[in-house]
Parts: structure tokens; sequence; C-alpha cells
């Protein structure tokens, strides 16, 4: 009985304590965007980028971020050297190599390039019309993060 109670104790902490972070596809938006107007925070990133993975394993852990964009935004983790087709706003982008095993999505390029060039981590903000109307090129800490996402709110 004891063992019951607990194995229920935990999964009921476990359960409600800790929200995971939902991510979207590009494909998807569209349908969400008919059932709840909101803006797309995309996250471009890749997985030899030092500040990407030290913004997967911090900011995007944070409960209060977890909780305010799944709230309020629809996010899309998206790895810039992603090598399937994307059909997005009735565009499809593709995997462009430029070299031996080595190469970036346009539609990375087209979200994510500031200043002719794509620096990462990425932030690119659109709103429910997919027109980007933030980018930001740096590592965010999850105070900022949040500051930014406070701002977006408004």
């Amino acid at each position: 009985m004891k063992k019951l109670f607990l194995l229920i104790f935990f999964f009921g902490i476990t359960s409600t304590g800790f929200s995971q972070l939902k991510s979207s596809t590009f494909e998807e938006i569209d349908s969400l965007q008919l059932i709840q107007k909101r803006k797309i925070i995309v996250f471009i990133h890749t997985n030899w980028c030092q500040f990407c993975q030290r913004m997967k394993t911090t900011t995007f852990r944070n409960q209060e971020i977890i909780e305010k964009l799944n709230s309020n935004f629809y996010f899309i983790d998206f790895n810039a050297e992603e090598k399937r087709d994307i059909m997005f706003n009735n565009q499809t982008f593709k995997y462009k190599p430029s070299g031996n095993n080595v190469g970036v999505h346009e539609l990375a390029l087209q979200l994510g390039t500031i200043n002719n060039q794509i620096v990462y981590p990425v932030l690119c903000v659109l709103n429910e019309k997919n027109e980007i109307i933030l980018q930001y090129n740096n590592y965010l800490s999850p105070k900022n993060f949040k500051l930014l996402l406070g701002k977006l709110e408004e």
C-alpha cells in the first residue's frame, strides 16, 4: 500500500509540477493560427553552437518561460542544418549544401539573416501573418528572455 501511495504521489508531482515546452512545426502554424492567433517564436540553432545548447539547457527549461511560451505563443525549435524540405507561408524551403556534409536551410537564412549574415542562436519573432517583427542573434539568459516575452505580450 505504501508503494502504491508513493507511486501515485510521484507521478502526481511530475505530471503537474513541471510542464514541457510545446514545439510546433512550420507546417502546423497555419492550422494553429486558425484556432487561435498568436505570435510565433522561432529558435534557430545548430547542434555545434555552444550558446544554442546553453539556451536549450537554461532558458528553455525555465518553468516560467515554458508556461508563457505554451500559453501565449507558438514556439518552433528549428535546427538551421535541417535537411528536409519545409513548406511554410505557401513556399517550399530546402537545405542548401555548401560543402562536404555542411550547409544551411533556406528557411534559416530567410528568418535568421541579420546584416547579411546568420549568427547563432537566432530568435525570430513573427506576427500572426508570418511577418518578421523581431530578430535577435545572441544568447538570452532566462532573465532577459522573460523581459523580451513581457514586451512581446504587450
